[in-house]
């Protein structure tokens, strides 16, 4: 539905999808440039972070989890069809698929977790597998920020969206 709307705002407004498109291209080349400077930090480098409690982190976690609009599509448009009418009981189905989903979630979030670890504590010592990730990346992110220029309209001059505006003002609607 989002992306309905927004269709629907891009088609009425285009220099908002113009500079839009110009922001994501500034944006991947600022990333890109704070990648590659002889005094940046890749985005995946470790950093020293304050210690937090485990029940912090956890209430974080939580938090995160419950607000996050993903688990309500989940559970609500994907869960349901697994639900059988003819089998009893449809809210204890409902928990039963529900738990089995928390429990995978925990496992691939925990396997998540200890890969990350492990990578981390390998090139955390390894100081040219972190300067060889910062050039791959910066790399990267130049490249997608140059497709991305080429990609977008030469008209988000001023003057050209003070015309676009003007056409869409004598446009009647339809």
């Amino acid at each position: 539905m989002a992306n309905l709307g927004l269709g629907i705002v891009f088609v009425a407004v285009p220099w908002l999808y113009i500079d839009l498109n110009a922001a994501g291209v500034l944006y991947f080349a600022w990333l890109a440039s704070a990648t590659l400077r002889p005094d940046g930090k890749g985005l995946f480098e470790a950093q020293s972070l304050a210690r937090d409690s485990r029940l912090k982190l956890f209430r974080m976690g939580l938090v995160t989890n419950l607000l996050n609009p993903k688990a309500a599509v989940m559970y609500l448009a994907i869960i349901p069809q697994f639900i059988d009418h003819g089998q009893g009981n449809t809210t204890a189905q409902g928990f039963v698929l529900g738990e089995v989903q928390i429990i995978v979630s925990m496992i691939v979030n925990s396997l998540i977790v200890l890969g990350a670890g492990t990578i981390s504590g390998f090139v955390s010592t390894r100081p040219t597998w972190i300067k060889w990730q910062r050039w791959v990346t910066g790399t990267l992110l130049s490249t997608v920020a140059v497709m991305l220029a080429r990609e977008v309209p030469q008209s988000s001059s001023p003057l050209n969206r003070a015309i676009m505006l003007q056409d869409l003002r004598e446009t009647p609607l339809r």
